[in-house]
């Protein structure tokens, strides 16, 4: 904290903080949420988004990763303001079928992740119309406190051998974006509604080119929006185009966009992660670990059932909309 007070004083205007860490580890789970904990107690009015790799469908890389997850999403959920979550086995199957790759790495998967991140902040580093701050992120995609985990997808992601004939345009890289094979958390965008959606498109796009492919989309009735969210989508212009790191196996391209979008299907990954947890705490496996290092037991009670409370939101939010005019479909 000596150091992170030593950063933040020599900021003329500091705005949050960005965190990027995994769920599933030790330190990324374990130190986190001391850290978050701390940040709001010293920072309390301070943004603070989270970017979070989240445990895998049938890829763990610990065997007590839903423990892990279901404590660090139970002590982080209230100090964080938004989290863009991602998980490795999307990613891997995205940087397969796209780039072309048997066997990708986690360079190959940071290369990819950080793109999501650089659109997400280009508006903060360059001119932009959308999300010029960190506090613009929780006012245009997160309508509850609690429902603040936004699913996030990149177009083109396209390798080094094949940009000379697979330039996209704006209509083909909305399209997609809206493609579940695409989101970088493993659920389905269709069996859900969108409570928000940003479209953050940089390089050579014009407006017109914009209202003309979301025009499309709207026609198209695939994308279901909450009954109470008659806006819509947001749109992000920023001129700059995107970078890519020298030797990339992505290639540099002229236009580009990263989605971000708020939507009920998430939730499938809670409930995934909550089934893991269940099955291991009914036989109480590996618990002592935990209790050895001086937590109690009640801890892993009380973080599955805040967890069980977020699932509950997300179906409420559902729930409400479905009470609601249910052919309402932009």
């Amino acid at each position: 904290m000596d150091r992170i007070r030593k950063l933040t004083d020599q900021c003329n205007g500091l705005q949050g903080f960005l965190i990027f860490h995994s769920f599933g580890g030790g330190t990324g789970s374990g130190f986190t949420s001391l850290l978050m904990e701390r940040l709001s107690v010293e920072y309390g009015k301070k943004a603070k988004l989270q970017f979070a790799v989240y445990p895998a469908p049938n890829i763990a890389t610990a065997v007590v990763e839903p423990y892990n997850t279901v404590l660090a999403t139970h002590m982080t959920l209230e100090h964080a303001d938004c989290t863009f979550m991602v998980d490795n086995e999307a990613v891997y199957d995205i940087c397969r079928r796209s780039l072309t790759l048997e066997r990708p790495t986690y360079t190959n998967l940071n290369q990819l992740f950080s793109q999501v991140v650089s659109s997400v902040t280009a508006s903060l580093r360059f001119q932009g119309a959308l999300n010029v701050d960190l506090n613009e992120f929780q006012t245009n995609l997160v309508p509850y406190p609690r429902v603040h985990f936004p699913l996030s997808s990149y177009a083109p992601v396209i390798s080094a051998d094949k940009v000379h004939h697979e330039q996209l345009n704006v209509m083909e890289l909305t399209n997609t974006c809206f493609e579940p094979v695409n989101q970088m958390v493993k659920c389905d965008p269709r069996r859900g509604k969108y409570m928000a959606c940003c479209l953050l498109y940089r390089g050579e796009v014009i407006p017109k080119d914009v209202n003309n492919a979301l025009t499309r989309v709207k026609a198209q009735k695939s994308i279901q929006f909450v009954d109470w969210c008659p806006t819509g989508f947001k749109i992000g212009l920023n001129c700059q185009p995107p970078t890519v790191v020298p030797g990339s196996q992505l290639a540099p391209v002229k236009r580009a966009l990263c989605m971000l979008s708020n939507t009920t299907s998430i939730s499938e990954a809670w409930t995934r992660i909550n089934h893991k947890f269940d099955l291991m705490h009914a036989k109480r496996a590996f618990v002592h670990w935990f209790v050895g290092e001086g937590m109690e037991e009640g801890e892993f009670t009380e973080a599955r059932e805040d967890l069980a409370a977020l699932e509950k939101d997300y179906d409420e939010v559902a729930c409400d909309s479905n009470r609601g005019e249910t052919d309402d479909v932009y």
